[in-house]
């Protein structure tokens, strides 16, 4: 049987990449959308538009939601989704902070029901493939970790300036970085910070935060996120017996497009591949209570907690 998704807001992610996923996806149906504008609403093609998001929660027919309100607004819809007993799938960062995420989670355990952060990426098989390169030991063990995400953003009215939103560079593209660093260090347990600098833009938000630290004792590894230096995505793996980078296509976003992954001096080439798709199917089959991945809770906890220790340093 299908799962029946509902969303929580029509906006450019859920319009340009969730909304097909779900279309394209295998047992998977979009049944409703709720956002502020109904006319936006229909143009993701669902069965049924809510004129608001308590109606969509009260539909009986709804199974999942999904959330792509801004990060200020996820701790409240994603309890009441919660409760509401719907499934949910919330888009990252989970939570402002490392308490939201967990009072998220803790929630998800009471209503028993399943909270995903929707970092798709994740999903995408050449980093599935990365961090079974270094389960292997291909690569010896990881030294060093070198990443970036970082664009001249031309936004001028979006959640993203503002700080009392869950707005900044560090919430927004940091947290792909963090969770690389989660997935490839067997939970980056141990994390000290050992220099940092950050930019913060007009609105009060950080344009751009650059951070080395050291994790488990042994790994050094260092991040760029900003909204202010010009685009680029980076992800170097060097271990003690080679080095492992992503190659063609975007480090974190590479969304239906062809890319690759160069492993010491062999390529290894990916057919194009929706991740938003594999993240749809993979939930809603682990929703069915068959056979799917999705991102650990316990990752995803890990990172808020990360992201915290990065944005309160001094």
């Amino acid at each position: 049987m299908a799962v029946n998704w509902g969303f929580l807001g029509a906006g450019f992610v859920a319009s340009r990449g969730l909304a097909p996923a779900v279309h394209a996806s295998r047992g998977a149906n979009l049944y409703a959308v709720a956002s502020r504008d109904e006319t936006r609403s229909a143009t993701l093609e669902p069965q049924k538009v809510h004129a608001t998001y308590d109606d969509l929660l009260a539909d009986e027919s709804v199974d999942a939601v999904y959330i792509s309100l801004s990060n200020s607004q996820h701790l409240e819809w994603v309890t009441k989704s919660l409760e509401a007993g719907k499934h949910v799938l919330c888009e990252k960062p989970l939570g402002l902070n490392a308490s939201e995420t967990e009072k998220m989670f803790a929630c998800a355990t009471r209503s028993d029901r399943l909270l995903v952060e929707a970092v798709w990426g994740r999903w995408h098989p050449r980093f599935s493939r990365m961090v079974d390169v270094v389960a292997s030991g291909a690569i010896g063990n990881i030294e060093h970790i070198e990443t970036a995400f970082t664009f001249t953003s031309e936004m001028t009215d979006n959640y993203r300036l503002n700080p009392l939103m869950g707005g900044g560079a560090l919430l927004d593209v940091g947290c792909y970085q963090a969770h690389a660093w989660v997935a490839l260090t067997n939970g980056a347990k141990d994390l000290e910070i050992s220099d940092l600098t950050r930019t913060i833009g007009p609105t009060g938000i950080d344009l751009t935060t650059d951070v080395s630290v050291r994790i488990n004792k042994s790994i050094t590894a260092h991040a760029v996120s900003s909204f202010a230096l010009p685009s680029q995505q980076q992800f170097i793996v060097q271990g003690s017996q080679g080095k492992m980078q992503t190659d063609v296509g975007e480090s974190f976003t590479t969304w239906n497009e062809a890319c690759s992954l160069r492993i010491n001096e062999v390529v290894e080439e990916f057919t194009t591949t929706n991740a938003f798709v594999e993240m749809v199917e993979n939930v809603s089959n682990v929703i069915r209570g068959e056979e799917g991945w999705i991102v650990p809770s316990a990752d995803s906890i890990r990172v808020a907690h990360i992201l915290d220790s990065i944005a309160r340093y001094k």
